[in-house]
């Protein structure tokens, strides 16, 4: 398993959210259908909104990815360095589809790419590990508070600032 950039489990996340969402329960295939057909619509024209997720969820039903491994190398960077190299590992079917993803790209080339990687580890859930930022994960390892009061007890000095009288019994 690969951990991959907290930023891109995050959107993978709100991805599945939306699109448990929009299927609704029970789920209503032909409202998800107008919706992704309303984006990918919107995206294949060349306007469509610059939002990641969004990008993503217009992807997902219609894109293929051509090398997997190299995707989840990618998946470690979000901000990434060359987008065009991601480009090159997937591709969309189907007329509308690929009219989309040439838009997006030529478009939105960096929100592109993190789409693409966002729709490729949602529907590659197995292939990844999401970074544990949980409390007991960032508590390992630690011993705990010392009990020792001579490092943290207030001084004198330092407790006569709050004496109202500027004098201790």
């Amino acid at each position: 398993m690969k951990n991959v950039h907290p930023e891109f489990s995050f959107q993978s996340r709100e991805l599945e959210g939306q699109i448990e969402g929009t299927l609704g329960d029970p789920p209503n295939k032909k409202n998800y259908d107008m919706m992704v057909n309303a984006l990918v619509s919107e995206y294949a024209s060349g306007s469509g909104l610059d939002d990641v997720n969004l990008m993503a969820f217009a992807l997902v039903d219609c894109i293929r990815f051509k090398d997997p491994k190299g995707l989840l190398r990618e998946a470690a960077d979000y901000e990434g360095s060359d987008p065009a190299r991601v480009f090159a590992m997937a591709e969309c079917t189907g007329e509308q589809g690929a009219a989309m993803y040439e838009s997006m790209t030529a478009n939105y080339p960096e929100l592109a790419r993190q789409a693409i990687i966002t729709a490729f580890l949602f529907k590659n859930q197995g292939r990844w590990d999401d970074e544990d930022r949980s409390l007991d994960r960032l508590a390992e390892g630690d011993e705990g508070d010392d009990d020792d009061m001579e490092d943290t007890a207030a001084t004198d000095d330092f407790t006569q600032l709050f004496d109202a009288d500027g004098e201790r019994e």
